[in-house]
C-alpha cells in the first residue's frame, strides 16, 4: 500500500500526494462511517483509487478542517482594516487550544499609522514570547523574514479577510497567481477569495495551507474555567486563587486579579469575552447533557463502524412496518 499526503479535498475525491506523483482517490465507506474525518494535511494509505487507512495525526484544527500543521501564522493589517486587538487574541488563544506554534505578522507596513502601535505590539506581545514580522506585500518589505519563517514547514496563515494573506503568498512566488481582492471602501473589510483548503508548495522548502478563513471562531466549545489557559499572562496566577473553578472576575481571593496590573487591559477585556462565550457552552451542556455515543466498536478485537442508535431505531421501524404489510397481505 502506498503512502501520501492529502493536500485538496474537492467533492467526494481525495487527492494525494506522495512526494513524486499526485493521486485522485475516494474513501472507503468502512472508514466513511468511522469516528475521524479525513482532512487536508492527513497522511493515508491507499491503494488503487481508493484511501484504505488514516495514519495518526499529530495536530488538528477543527474549523477550518486542516491536519498535521507545524505552525500558524497570525496575520494582521495594522491598518486597512484597522488592527483588531480582540481578533488578534482570539487567534492566538485558538493556537493555543490546538497547542500549535504561533507567528505574528503584521502588514501593510507602508501605509500611515499611528506610531504607538507598534510599539503596543512589542510590549504586549513580544514578553508574551512570540515571534513578530512587519511586511509589506505591496512594497516587497519583510518578505525575505516572512519567507524565511516559513522555510521547511507547512504553516496555516488566518487572520481577517482584506489583511493580504494571499498578496503575501503572491510576493514570494508570483507564479501562484493566487486570488486577492482588496478592501471594500464602503465596510472597511474585505471578501473571502478561497473556498476550500488547499495544500499548497510555495518553493521546495516551504509550504502553506490556504484556507477559506476562520472567520467565526467563538469560544463556545470549552467551559469557562478553562478560558485561562490559553492566556499564559494568566494561567501563570490561576493555581493560587482561592477557588479551583475561579473566573478572575471579582471573586475574593483570586491571585490573577492581585496581578491585573501585570496583564494588558486589552488582554484581559479579551479573556473577558472569550469567558462570556464559554458560558454560553456551559448552559448548553447542562441542559443537553454530555452524552456522546460512539461511532466504532470493537468485535473480534477490531474496530468497526457503529450503527448509530438513532438509525438502529429507523431500521427498526422499517422492519416492523415491512411486518405489518405482509400480514396484512396475507389478511
Amino acid at each position: 500500500m502506498a503512502e501520501g499526503q492529502i493536500y485538496k479535498i474537492h467533492s467526494d475525491f481525495y487527492y494525494i500526494d506522495n512526494g513524486a506523483d499526485t493521486f485522485e482517490c475516494k474513501v472507503r465507506e468502512v472508514l466513511k462511517k468511522g469516528k475521524e474525518k479525513i482532512l487536508v494535511g492527513d497522511f493515508v494509505e491507499f491503494r488503487e483509487g481508493y484511501i484504505e487507512n488514516l495514519i495518526p495525526r499529530k495536530n488538528f484544527i477543527s474549523r477550518p478542517a486542516v491536519a498535521n500543521i507545524d505552525q500558524i501564522i497570525i496575520v494582521s493589517a495594522l491598518k486597512e482594516p484597522d488592527l483588531s486587538f480582540q481578533q488578534l487574541n482570539r487567534y492566538i488563544a485558538l493556537a493555543k487550544y490546538y497547542k500549535i506554534p504561533v507567528v505574528l505578522c503584521f502588514n501593510k507596513n507602508d501605509l500611515k499609522f499611528d506610531k504607538q502601535l507598534k510599539n503596543k505590539i512589542h510590549d504586549i506581545y513580544e514578553s508574551l514570547g512570540y515571534e513578530i514580522v512587519y511586511t509589506s506585500a505591496t512594497e516587497h518589505k519583510g518578505i525575505k523574514a516572512f519567507e524565511r519563517i516559513l522555510k521547511d514547514k507547512t504553516s496555516v496563515l488566518c487572520g481577517n479577510s482584506g489583511v493580504g494573506k494571499s498578496s503575501l503568498i503572491n510576493s514570494i512566488n508570483p507564479e501562484l497567481k493566487l486570488r486577492t481582492k482588496q478592501v471594500s471602501e464602503k465596510t472597511l473589510r474585505g471578501t473571502h477569495t478561497t473556498r476550500h483548503s488547499e495544500i499548497i508548495k510555495i518553493n521546495e522548502t516551504s509550504r502553506i495551507v490556504d484556507t477559506p478563513g476562520f472567520s467565526n471562531v467563538k469560544f463556545d466549545f470549552i467551559m469557562p474555567a478553562d478560558v485561562d489557559l490559553l492566556f499564559d499572562e494568566i494561567a501563570k496566577y490561576r493555581d493560587d486563587c482561592k477557588y479551583a473553578d475561579c473566573l478572575h472576575i471579582h471573586e475574593d481571593g483570586c491571585n490573577v486579579l492581585a496581578h491585573i496590573s501585570e496583564i494588558d487591559e486589552s488582554r484581559y477585556e479579551s479573556y473577558l469575552a472569550f469567558v462570556d462565550e464559554a458560558k454560553d457552552y456551559k448552559e448548553r451542556v447542562k441542559y443537553e447533557g454530555r452524552k456522546i455515543e460512539h461511532s466504532q466498536k470493537n468485535v473480534h478485537n477490531k474496530k468497526i463502524a457503529k450503527i448509530s442508535e438513532k438509525k438502529r431505531q429507523s431500521a427498526r421501524n422499517t422492519l416492523k412496518q415491512k411486518i405489518v404489510r405482509e400480514l396484512d397481505d396475507e389478511n
